[in-house]
């Protein structure tokens, strides 16, 4: 195990050997100087994780000493030594700097407890750094991938609203298109990114409470108020307020909202005065909110308030050029989570994906790729475990294009590739007439039927009942 390195720093040898002794003793590595020009020929050799330094030294002020490592090594820890009639300085050195300080005479336990502390300290600081940067790693703008010219812009409004300090962002996009992610983007990439980034779920939290975790309460505010609560606003305080779902916040509410938007106050049930606020406000829904406007299920006033900056995310089905980066991306992932080694995915497979249209986006490719990922054998990703429905689809426009070639000769070329006639054609129709051919083929026997298509027996029904197709003979799965 790597000792810590310790450098003591006194004009008196009694103390050096005394200090340099205990911490030996203790496991520590542990270097000694007397004078100013040791210390910092030491210094720079035995690079110190901790200097304990006289404040007065025969030729250098202790004080200055300090500053002079700090700029060298800023997460140097510095324990000033000073008889107490120098309590000044030692007060003088904290301020600028110091983390701690011992007063001679001194107690030999105490010290050694003082040193274990502020190694912990350190320990506990590392951390918290690794974690600040795991979460800013964690939603960098590399976690929102792509390379479209809808992700391009989505990029640049990012940047744009974490620069410049945007009290008020509204995020718009259908379920499953990382609006959580652009919003912990926002302010993980802000001067507000050491301060809180609170979430709350308009839609989870029943009307009543809602306020309540929001602003809080005082004691005795309700029956149940047994002492006074800050909510998720006086939290947050600096830093940034998820309003995620804002399309389900109840009328009532929005008007508390926009009180605290135009204020930078609010007030906290059975409160009597208000209290100032300094937060960034993110507010997502996956609704239309002009159109809730002339309905008037959502305010107009606060709309308008919202939409300032605004960041609509474009659905998966709209960017699928964008397909080949994250499934990349979802394999490096998911290898780490389950400890896999899947190379890729394979040609088939790609297609097969961008076929679908993804109506759950970003969080269903990231679902079905975490599926076939647990259950695929070998290092290249197949189509064979995703979820019947990502085949089926494929499997249908598959079939489509046969019945192009029996329908229509003229629309294939010599290669044997279907083109579109120029007054176009519809899949459905095209996916329907199939139908109709497999079930007359297999007189209305569906299992056989959805044999042949390529698809399950309940796809098969599913879309009968889509389609309002009368079914013909028998329906068996016997046969």
């Amino acid at each position: 195990m790597r000792k810590h390195r310790i450098l003591i720093v006194d004009d008196e040898k009694l103390v050096c050997w005394s200090l340099s002794q205990m911490l030996m003793d203790s496991g520590f590595s542990v270097e000694t100087a007397m004078s100013g020009a040791e210390d910092r020929e030491k210094f720079k050799e035995f690079r110190p994780e901790m200097i304990l330094l006289d404040v007065r030294l025969p030729d250098a002020n202790g004080v200055d000493l300090l500053g002079e490592f700090k700029e060298q090594d800023e997460d140097v820890f510095v324990v000033m030594i000073t008889a107490y009639a120098d309590a000044d300085s030692a007060v003088n050195a904290l301020k600028i700097g110091a983390d701690d300080y011992i007063g001679k005479p001194f107690d030999i336990d105490n010290i050694k407890h003082i040193v274990e502390q502020s190694f912990e300290k350190k320990k506990l600081r590392k951390e918290v750094d690794f974690f600040s940067r795991e979460q800013r790693k964690k939603y960098d703008y590399d976690n929102l991938i792509g390379n479209s010219p809808k992700m391009i812009d989505i990029f640049k409004m990012i940047k744009v609203c974490a620069e410049t300090d945007a009290k008020i962002v509204l995020v718009l996009g259908e379920s499953g298109t990382g609006k959580q992610l652009v919003a912990r983007a926002i302010h993980y990439h802000s001067a507000r990114s050491q301060e809180p980034f609170i979430e709350i779920n308009c839609a989870a939290i029943p009307d009543n409470l809602l306020e309540n975790e929001l602003f809080g309460h005082e004691r005795g505010a309700y029956t149940d108020a047994s002492k006074t609560h800050k909510g998720i606003f006086e939290a947050a305080q600096g830093g940034t307020v998820f309003l995620d779902e804002i399309g389900d916040m109840p009328l009532s509410m929005q008007a508390k909202i926009l009180k605290v938007i135009d204020s930078q106050e609010f007030r906290r049930l059975g409160g009597s005065r208000d209290i100032d606020v300094d937060v960034r406000i993110i507010a997502a829904t996956n609704q239309d909110l002009p159109a809730m406007v002339k309905e008037n299920t959502f305010r107009a006033d606060l709309f308008f308030r919202l939409n300032v900056m605004s960041i609509p995310l474009a659905p998966l089905r709209e960017r699928k050029e964008d397909l080949p980066a994250l499934t990349n991306y979802f394999i490096g992932r998911l290898n780490e989570e389950y400890g896999r080694s899947v190379e890729g995915v394979s040609p088939e497979a790609l297609d097969c994906l961008k076929r679908y249209d993804w109506p759950g986006n970003v969080r269903e490719l990231r679902n079905s790729m975490e599926r076939a990922m647990m259950l695929e054998p070998g290092t290249s990703l197949t189509h064979t475990f995703f979820s019947h429905k990502i085949r089926d689809c494929a499997s249908a426009d598959t079939a489509s294009g046969q019945f192009g070639v029996q329908q229509n000769i003229q629309s294939v070329d010599q290669n044997g590739y279907i083109k579109l006639p120029p007054e176009g054609i519809s899949i459905e129709e095209v996916e329907k007439k199939l139908i109709e051919q497999a079930l007359e083929r297999f007189n209305g026997n569906q299992t056989k039927a959805a044999k042949c298509l390529k698809m399950s027996r309940d796809t098969l029904r599913y879309r009968i009942k889509k389609f309002g197709m009368q079914t013909i003979g028998r329906d068996s799965s016997f046969d």
